[in-house]
């Protein structure tokens, strides 16, 4: 899995009109092809009256799954476009779609370029871009002479902290960045005098400053 990777946080869509064409920039986050097929069908079903419904996805890690397509523009005018600025802005797990509704105006290839990365662009930013940064579970199981020392310390150093659980001990689920794991625990045990017994959960993506 990515230390971090940047992405978009839920659908968005925002339009913009081009010389009486209006151009409305849709985007979501999506985890498989079959996921980014499915919302551009879906809003080519919601927009089935527009002249063009242009699209454009990347997916993976290494950017394995990607595609582009112009949906009868001039070919690279429109869906190569929209994955250009996919991949400028450096989002992964991202669908995109521009849905056109022509106002009479021919634009030429070089405006359809335009007018579709500017289309692409008010989606991603009306979907809100964000980063995830993967963290590990290192689970801290401490005597509750320990918990206010740690406690205090986890706060002081703004680590994130899932569920903590009480009874006859504390339960702590610490959630450092993944990277850190390793020091994390050491410094953890260090701070309770070899006192915690540690161990590693499942590694999950949060939204980095959040």
């Amino acid at each position: 899995m990515l230390p971090k990777y940047a992405t978009v946080r839920t659908y968005g869509s925002e339009e913009i009109v081009i010389k009486k064409s209006r151009f409305i920039g849709h985007a979501k986050p999506v985890t498989s092809e079959e996921e980014a097929v499915a919302f551009i069908e879906a809003i080519k079903k919601e927009h089935w009256n527009a002249t063009h419904n242009c699209s454009a996805y990347l997916i993976g890690e290494r950017d394995q799954f990607q595609k582009a397509l112009d949906d009868g523009e001039p070919s690279g005018t429109a869906g190569k476009p929209i994955l250009e600025v996919i991949k400028n802005r450096g989002l992964k797990n991202v669908a995109v779609v521009v849905t056109r509704y022509f106002g009479g105006i021919m634009l030429g290839a070089g405006g359809l370029v335009r007018a579709y990365t500017d289309g692409a662009v008010a989606g991603i930013d009306a979907a809100g871009p964000i980063v995830n940064v993967l963290h590990r579970e290192v689970i801290a199981d401490v005597d509750y002479t320990w918990y206010g020392k740690l406690e205090n310390e986890l706060r002081g150093r703004n680590y994130r902290v899932g569920e903590v659980s009480f009874t006859n001990r504390v339960r702590v689920v610490c959630l450092p960045e993944a990277g850190e794991a390793a020091n994390f625990r050491a410094w953890v045990t260090d701070l309770t005098q070899g006192q915690a017994v540690i161990e590693l959960g499942e590694e999950k993506y949060f939204v980095e400053g959040e």
